[in-house]
This record gives structure tokens, sequence and C-alpha cells, in this order.
């Protein structure tokens, strides 16, 4: 779903070869639009050469378009745009950019922040061994996973097929595809047996990983308040070692309900500024070290049937690095029906997209973040309304220079 789909043998996640050989027409559906089928050598670090670059002050003019594209609705948005289209003078809009929002799903950034954080930290000169451990550390899933409804690909090679189901108990499978299923399929039970496994890789240190017996010892034997201390410290330093505002970017805890009950967290919220931060110093090659940027990007890569903000058709052609995350509460109001993403007490609706349009070719290339909380409309089908105008406002910008899609 994320990660592009040659790079199966280098990292192990199996699904990718099963996404590879849809698109060479062996396994029925999965088709993959254009911008999703570039190989692992396209994606590239595109600010590298601009490695200190700040971001830029507010671009009023520019603003004052991003505020009109939101329209009445816009007090409900906040929202960071970021064009780097070209790169010697990267034009900053906002609105709203600072008014923090739980961040759901996207929060699961941090988590993947802190693994690569902590693979460096323990390696720091040494990235073929933090390869490895991504490769060859098997995670099987216990009961932290519960409960969680979202659908993980299985690829099944006797058989030629994909499969997509929830995760259950004893599902193994190694840290890098735990990892992908987290960023990609947005699974709530992987995300939360990869912070089970962060904490454990920063407990063991270069001994992880370790056996079973060892991982329960730990967690059984810690106390609650030393472990929420640990939870603390495993989210809230890597933000910190990469001169983000924990204050503006934090993930409080675990996202399953078992793995709240074992290890106390805190709350979550973000802004989009602090999102958008944390964007460009990818780019940058700035989070954690250019290898530990690239691989983040490349798990953000968009290679599934697009949804929400990227589900745009105006980016069937664009590379999309994605993460999106929704919330949503309902209470009785008559004449009111409650459906998904529609909430009337709480609609919260997040993404983060860079886009790269054409994909290979790259003309455009603009970094979106967005949370918005507009009550009792469908906040997936206004966000991908939203991703259409913004990318015609960004094509009509740079209109001499866009090749047509």
């Amino acid at each position: 779903m994320a990660y592009p789909i040659d790079g199966a043998t280098e990292t192990g996640i199996t699904r990718l070869e099963g996404y590879r050989q849809a698109q060479l027409g062996r396994v029925a559906g999965n088709s993959l639009p254009a911008g999703a089928k570039l190989s692992s050598d396209q994606i590239r670090l595109r600010m590298q050469e601009h490695d200190r670059a700040p971001l830029p002050a507010t671009d009023q003019m520019l603003t004052r378009q991003l505020i009109y594209l939101l329209g009445d609705e816009a007090d409900d948005y906040s929202i960071s745009l970021l064009d780097l289209s070209n790169p010697d003078h990267p034009v900053y809009a906002a609105h709203n950019e600072n008014i923090p929002r739980n961040p759901a799903s996207v929060g699961k950034l941090v988590i993947m922040l802190s693994l690569f954080q902590s693979l460096a930290e323990i390696y720091p000169d040494n990235i073929p061994a933090r390869e490895q451990v991504l490769r060859e550390s098997m995670i099987v899933a216990d009961a932290f996973i519960h409960k969680d409804h979202h659908a993980v690909p299985f690829w099944i090679p006797e058989q030629m097929r994909l499969r997509k189901r929830k995760l259950v108990e004893g599902d193994e499978a190694n840290l890098w595809s735990y990892v992908d299923w987290m960023v990609s399929a947005s699974s709530n039970a992987a995300a939360s047996m990869v912070l089970k496994h962060v904490m454990l890789l920063r407990h063991f240190g270069s001994a992880y990983p370790v056996g079973r017996a060892a991982e329960n010892r730990y967690f059984e034997q810690t106390s609650r308040k030393q472990l929420s201390n640990a939870l603390m410290v495993t989210l809230r330093e890597p933000v910190l070692r990469n001169r983000l505002n924990p204050e503006r970017f934090r993930q409080g805890g675990f996202f399953s309900r078992v793995g709240k009950q074992r290890v106390p967290g805190g709350s979550s919220l973000m802004t989009t500024r602090e999102l958008m931060r944390f964007c460009l110093l990818m780019e940058q090659g700035q989070l954690v070290d250019a290898w530990s940027s690239l691989q983040m990007k490349k798990l953000m890569y968009l290679t599934r049937h697009r949804i929400r903000y990227a589900s745009s058709a105006a980016l069937k052609g664009a590379a999309v690095y994605f993460k999106s995350g929704s919330y949503y509460k309902c209470e009785a109001e008559a004449g009111f029906t409650c459906k998904k993403y529609s909430g009337n007490k709480l609609n919260l609706m997040n993404s983060v997209a860079i886009i790269e349009a054409p994909a290979g070719v790259s003309q455009l290339h603009y970094i979106v973040t967005v949370t918005s909380n507009v009550l009792r409309k469908n906040s997936a089908l206004a966000q991908q309304r939203l991703a259409t105008r913004l990318h015609q406002l960004m094509q009509g910008l740079h209109a001499k220079h866009v090749l047509p899609q």
C-alpha cells in the first residue's frame, strides 16, 4: 500500500510482490494509478541541497487564495501549503496553522519517527545493521492488537492472490511489514505492535530482537508507572531530537484498547504547521538522517486504492506521499442520521500529502497538511474536492512550466 512495489526483496514486505504481480496482470484487481508506479530508485529527497532552510515566511497572496478555496467553512479548517516547485524559492501559505487538533491516525508518523531515531541511536554508523533489524526481526501479533477494524494485505504466493483481513493473534511478519501496515493500511493493531517493539528496542538496545519470553517479562514485571514513563520517552524524545515541538506534534500512546490499558499514555495533538515542518525536514534529509528520511518517505509513498484527500482524480498522475486520519462522534439530533466521516459532535479529518506531479518528472512539487472539523458533512469527500481545487491552483500558478497529465 505504501513503499514502492519493487521493494519486496530489499525489505521483506511480502505484499509488495503481490502488488507488483498485479501490475503485470498476473493477479486480479489491485491496479494502481500511474502516479503509484515509481520504482525505489525514483524516490528521492528533493530538498537535500537546502538542508538548513527553514519554513519560509507566510506569503499573504497565496494564503488569501487558500482561504478562498475553503469558502464559508474556512474557520473549521487548518491548512498549511508549501510550494517547493522552485526549490530555491519556496512559497508558504497557511490558515489557522497553530490550532491544535487530535491527529487520529496521522499520529502514527510519530511512531515511525521514533523507530528510525531509536535505530540510529543504537547503530549510528551502521545502516546495514538497521536494515537487518527491520528485515529480520519477526513480530508475532498478541493481545496488544485488540481491538481494530482495519484490514491489511497478505500475499499468498502459492495461490497468486492478495488477501485482505484484520490482524489476528499469532500473525507473524517482519518489523518492516508491520511498519508498512501501520502507515499504509493505517492498522491500529499494527501500530500498537510497532510501538510495543520500539519500546523493546529502546530497552534492550543492540540485544534486540529478544525472545517472546523476554518481551513478556518486560511488560509483565515492569510497573505500569515505569512503562508509562518509558512510553513517554519513546514518543517524546525523538520529536525533541528532530527539533520538532512536542506540544504541537504529539502522539500520546497506543492505538489499541489493550495497549492503552497495559501502558497508560497521554493526549495527542498536532498543528498543520508542525506537520509541515516534519515533512520539510524529511525532504531535506534531516529527520534523523538522510537514510532514515528516505525510508520514511518510501513508507509514505501511496501504492494502494487512494482515499480521502488522495482520491482526487486530479492526482492520478502524481506521486503522492500520504498519511490521513479521521475521528468522528455523533449525538442525538432531530432529523440527523449518523454516517461515517459525518459526525455532528466531532468530525475530524486530517491529511498529510506530498505531491510530485507528474510522477517521475515532478515539475510540480508541493506539500499540504490539513486538519478539519466540519460537522454533518462527509469530510472524506470534502477533502477530495479540496485536493482537486488546490491542485488546479498549483497548476495555474505554474502553468507555463507544467506538462499535461
